[in-house]
């Protein structure tokens, strides 16, 4: 018969173990928004139908393609690192893309292989890991309005800012014309009413 003082030490070590994964989790990406660079990345229009599932803006970038040689040797669904420089609109482009972690760079992101693709070149689609938004439920369909109204309205300028620290990435807001989408999605609720 296993003693009383086995299973509680068990018991102690199993909740102790099952909080510790969560909050690394957590602390993880907290320390990626305080030490990580920002980056904004410029998003563009998807269907209008569908850009909302659940809680979430599915989000579109713009910047989601490079040309490569060699289109043979890269798969679909590959890890990729992206090497990340910023426009003289401080917007971000990708400078060039490695199947290993860059060595000399700081500003790399490790995203994914959506495409590859060629007929006049050879290009790669990039999967990044942070294409959705999520929300407040509450907030949701007005952020959902915001975000459709801005992406049809050419003279908007929407983007997703983003943290990335050693490749990875926490995405921090959704911003029109540099309004959190949250604060525009606030003001038409209570428009609204």
């Amino acid at each position: 018969m296993v003693s009383r003082k086995l299973i509680v030490a068990l018991f102690i070590i199993t909740a102790i173990s099952q909080l510790a994964v969560p909050a690394k989790m957590i602390f993880d990406r907290e320390d990626i928004m305080a030490e990580g660079k920002d980056y904004k990345f410029k998003t563009e229009p998807i269907d209008p139908s569908d850009p909302f599932r659940g809680k979430y803006i599915t989000l579109r970038f713009e910047e989601d393609q490079f040309e490569v040689q060699d289109l043979e040797i890269w798969e679909r669904g590959e890890p990729i690192y992206l090497e990340l420089e910023s426009d003289d609109n401080g917007f971000s482009k990708i400078k060039s893309v490695a199947k290993s972690k860059p060595l000399n760079s700081g500003d790399f992101l490790k995203a994914m292989v959506r495409y590859a693709h060629g007929t006049n070149s050879e290009k790669l689609t990039i999967q990044f890991p942070f294409d959705r938004y999520y929300m407040e439920e509450s907030k949701a369909f007005a952020a959902e309005q915001a975000y459709v109204d801005a992406l049809n309205d050419t003279s908007q300028i929407t983007y997703a800012l983003v943290a990335i620290k050693d490749g990875e990435s926490v995405l921090k807001d959704v911003l029109i014309n540099g309004v959190p989408i949250k604060e525009i999605a606030k003001a038409r609720a209570e428009n609204s009413k």
